[in-house]
């Protein structure tokens, strides 16, 4: 590795990695719009490597020089397992198939962080009222999708600072009398109840499960489209209540990731499973579990709280990265290959 501090050369593929789907758009130069490829399904390729060189090389006649690629998985060493999908990214195996000589990998998330930045008002739903975001104001992203990310974006010494980590995997407990008749009966699938364990796709269909044995019934929500569906037309009162707790849990989750970040420039909510459920965050129990955080109440009910609506919103904070890096403090020592 070397050269670390110069910008990558275009035109540049940025990418991001999540455990269902991959997306993909080319950068030609600084001034141009990207050029935008099909989603590809992560497990209709055995590797990263061969879900490139189908969908993107097999698609145009571009050949980017370099790669900015998001993961869904921490990036350490030169063998990047992905944490909800069996792909290992190798930088070395890019360059030495695709013939990219410039790897640039971040945590997914951190793309998603950059996103709050680089995106408008139009695309964004706001969650109830809120005060208005301060403009260089700490933020906070979560996404409920395949697993929970999170990431924070703090603004210093004139640059806006993407802050990964892990914090999908904070224990979430009950707190409500209708909590402590779920919990007992939700699958504790890494061995304890984590906010991934609820607040991803298959966790909704866990509260769901753990709802239906509640009640005495067995359960029958096998996907969590099936949920979502049957909630927001409240055709099926079993899955009308694992969106209310699914809501509520995320509530109290970005609530407590709201706290650490003093997140007064905005809370974000990304991925397919809000955009798909905002009817039912607009209804109020995400916003009063948000809030309830005695003795911060007030601090709280002064944090906005909006649903990205962009697609693409991850391309969309990678391209604003790879346009104008100097404007983020992205640290890239042991993420960034240059062959």
């Amino acid at each position: 590795m070397g050269g670390q501090d110069t910008p990558a050369p275009f035109p540049i593929l940025i990418g991001d990695i999540g455990g269902t789907n991959a997306r993909f758009s080319i950068l030609t130069d600084a001034g141009s719009a990207p050029v935008d490829f099909d989603n590809v399904r992560t497990a209709d390729h055995a590797n990263i490597d061969d879900a490139i060189e189908a969908g993107i090389y097999g698609a145009t006649k571009l050949r980017p020089r370099s790669t900015v690629l998001a993961l869904a998985a921490p990036i350490e060493g030169d063998e990047i397992e992905l944490t909800n999908c069996p792909w290992v990214v190798r930088p070395r195996d890019l360059h030495k198939r695709l013939g990219i000589g410039d790897v640039t990998l971040l945590n997914d998330f951190e793309a998603q962080a950059l996103a709050t930045v680089a995106l408008g008002p139009e695309h964004l739903e706001r969650i109830g009222e809120g005060g208005r975001p301060e403009p260089t104001g700490s933020r906070v992203i979560l996404g409920p999708g395949t697993g929970l990310g999170v990431a924070g974006m703090v603004h210093a010494r004139g640059i806006w600072i993407p802050v990964p980590g892990e914090g999908g995997h904070v224990d979430l407990g009950p707190r409500s009398e209708r909590d402590r008749r779920i919990w007992p009966h939700l699958e504790p699938i890494e061995g304890r109840i984590s906010a991934e364990q609820m607040l991803c796709g298959r966790g909704l269909v866990n509260i769901a499960s753990a709802v239906a044995i509640s009640r005495g019934e067995n359960p029958r929500f096998l996907a969590p489209a099936d949920v979502t569906a049957a909630g927001l037309a409240g055709s099926d009162a079993v899955a009308v209540e694992a969106l209310e707790i699914f809501v509520t849990c995320l509530g109290r989750c970005a609530g407590d990731m709201a706290l650490i970040f003093m997140a007064q420039g905005g809370v974000y909510l990304s991925g397919g499973i809000a955009q798909k459920i905002v009817p039912a965050l607009q209804k109020g129990g995400f916003r009063a579990a948000f809030e309830d955080k005695a003795p911060h109440s007030a601090l709280m009910l002064q944090m906005p709280v909006s649903v990205l609506t962009h697609p693409r919103a991850a391309l969309f904070g990678l391209a604003a990265y790879a346009r104008e890096p100097q404007r983020f403090g992205v640290g890239t020592e042991g993420r960034r290959w240059i062959f």
